[in-house]
């Protein structure tokens, strides 16, 4: 996102609940602040409690001010509920929640409390505490001064710190696959040396036990551990004398009322993994902080893993946007008014890409074909398989029939079993004489405007395509008359809500139809959707919209033509 050159960047100190903290920098303005990715927060505070977007910083004029954008329970500076406010060195921001994030504002990177300076404050305690304690911030100090790194090399730069600090002789990061594998990701020895991850064999007994346990496993001398463990296998062949393992979850969601909140752990990212060929010491208040190592941990990770998730859906949001550009240069855009017929159509889709799907095709001088078809599913797949659909009814401008090309399409889409798709289709030829002829594969039935009456008449007698391999199409034949006018739709018209939940059904198309019998066929298809779009009044929509308008005007008018 592009910056104003006299921007000041600032930086967010994220308290996690339970323990921990890192640094998010503020590169931009504004700065969104919420629960979910999905609505484009910058910072992500995963807490239910938390609204999808709670807060902006917005800078101007040298200052950054933070103000609400929804917060459920508030926003609150220094623990003064607020609005809007002007924010300075070492304002705490939290969300009307105890127990859950806070942020620290700091106004630049340098304002930050000196961490190698509070570690020297430790020199008075107890060595191993100290150590011990002097990990913890280090773990801090690498997520702040490392952030623009790799994720690896943040991960390398904690593992290196814990081996050091812990005297264990190497250090692994395993990481849980697709499968809910523990797999290592890097690994450590002393002096901050890599290790090839390939042929190294973690305990897995200690792992397993960890995961039931849901906590950590210190191990201080395999002579004084549990029995499952000073038996396994992998811990003798390796001579193992101590043993470290700290699974790494995500921030812990919690349930129930605030008052009677039940802590849940939140899910499993991995694991921080220590070993030794030594027997070591570990005081119950080391003990603490070594557990409290796995929330450090896992905030880079998660942090990283949500920024990695961002990137792709902005990714793929770029692709369905290209797609739907194609999928759009498809439908057709112009409609050339024929001697005995005006015609219209367009598509809406709800999704970057539907399954919705219209088309026109001049069979002759005096025979246009057109259709309309709703492929089941959304999205991306959906969209394919209009494209495939279209490819295949093509082929009517160069003589096929359309029982047999329905056939051949269903026979495909059947076979193909694993493409789970179907479509409901209506494909109509209407020549200069009136006479339509057509095959509903399970689709909606057009609406027929008559005399100022609308009615529905052309009742599915197909099944749909791709949904029965033994599925027979026969063409149907009807009369229109000079002055008749067609309605093809798709389910988005008639099924559409508003905020009630209220369909806007067919009746109501009828009665805008009815009301609309003497307009241009333009008109009649924007009436159409104003009507919808009134009736939903805002409320989001589940299916695609697409629209066929036909006016027959008969062989009279061609002939005075």
């Amino acid at each position: 996102m592009p910056e104003s050159p006299e921007f000041n960047e600032a930086v967010l100190e994220v308290v996690v609940p339970g323990g921990g903290r890192h640094m998010m920098r503020v590169t931009h303005s504004p700065f969104l602040i919420g629960r979910g990715a999905e609505t484009g927060n910058d910072l992500q505070l995963p807490d239910r409690r938390i609204s999808r977007v709670c807060a902006a910083l917005i800078y101007a004029a040298g200052v950054f001010t933070i103000e609400d954008r929804g917060q459920r329970r508030g926003l609150y500076v220094n623990g003064e509920k607020v609005d809007r406010a002007p924010l300075k060195e070492g304002d705490v921001v939290n969300f009307g929640l105890s127990d859950s994030f806070e942020l620290v504002f700091h106004e630049s990177a340098d304002s930050l409390p000196n961490l190698l300076d509070r570690m020297e404050d430790l020199s008075s305690s107890d060595a191993g505490t100290a150590g011990l304690r002097k990990l913890s911030l280090l773990l801090e100090a690498t997520a702040l001064l490392h952030s623009h790194l790799p994720l690896d090399a943040i991960l390398g730069n904690m593992v290196d710190h814990a081996v050091a600090l812990t005297d264990a002789d190497r250090g692994l990061l395993l990481e849980r696959n697709a499968k809910g594998e523990m797999r290592a990701r890097l690994a450590r020895q002393r002096g901050g040396k890599p290790l090839a991850v390939e042929g190294l064999e973690p305990t897995q007994t200690a792992i397993r036990y960890a995961l039931e346990q849901k906590r950590s496993i210190i191990t201080e001398d395999m002579e004084q551990a549990h029995v499952d463990l000073k038996a396994a296998q992998s811990i003798i062949a390796q001579r193992l004398r101590s043993l470290v393992v700290i699974p790494l979850y995500t921030f812990a969601q919690r349930r129930g009322t605030e008052a009677e909140a039940d802590v849940e752990r939140g899910e499993l990212l991995g694991m921080l993994y220590l070993d030794s060929t030594r027997p070591a010491g570990f005081s119950a208040l080391e003990r603490q902080i070594l557990d409290a190592l796995a929330v450090e941990a896992a905030s880079v990770m998660d942090n990283a893993r949500m920024v990695e998730r961002e990137r792709e859906r902005q990714r793929l949001e770029q692709e369905l946007g290209i797609a739907r550009e194609i999928q759009q240069a498809l439908l057709p855009r112009e409609f050339e008014t024929s001697q005995h017929l005006q015609l219209t159509g367009m598509n809406q889709s709800c999704l970057t890409v539907g399954g919705d799907y219209f088309d026109v095709l001049q069979l002759a001088p005096d025979r246009t074909a057109f259709l309309i078809a709703d492929v089941s599913g959304k999205g991306l797949g959906a969209a394919l398989l209009t494209t495939m659909l279209q490819g295949a009814f093509s082929g009517m401008s160069i003589g096929h029939e359309p029982a047999d090309v329905f056939a051949h399409v269903n026979s495909f889409l059947c076979s193909h079993s694993r493409l789970e798709r179907y479509a409901t289709m209506f494909f109509a030829i209407l020549g200069a004489d009136g006479r339509l002829d057509y095959i509903n594969a399970g689709h909606p039935s057009p609406v027929l405007v008559r005399d100022g009456k609308a009615e529905a008449p052309f009742a599915a007698e197909s099944f749909p395509v791709g949904l029965i391999p033994e599925a027979t199409y026969e063409v149907e034949s009807r009369e229109l008359r000079p002055g008749d006018t067609l309605v093809l739709f798709s389910d988005g018209v008639t099924e559409a809500m508003d905020p009630d939940q209220q369909e806007f059904g067919m009746g109501r198309l009828k009665k805008v139809l009815e009301s609309r019998r003497h307009e241009s066929v333009e008109d009649v298809q924007a009436d159409v959707l104003n009507a919808v779009s009134e009736f939903s009044r805002g409320a989001s929509q589940a299916d695609d919209i697409t629209l066929v308008v036909v006016r027959f005007s008969g062989a009279a008018h061609a002939a005075q033509a």
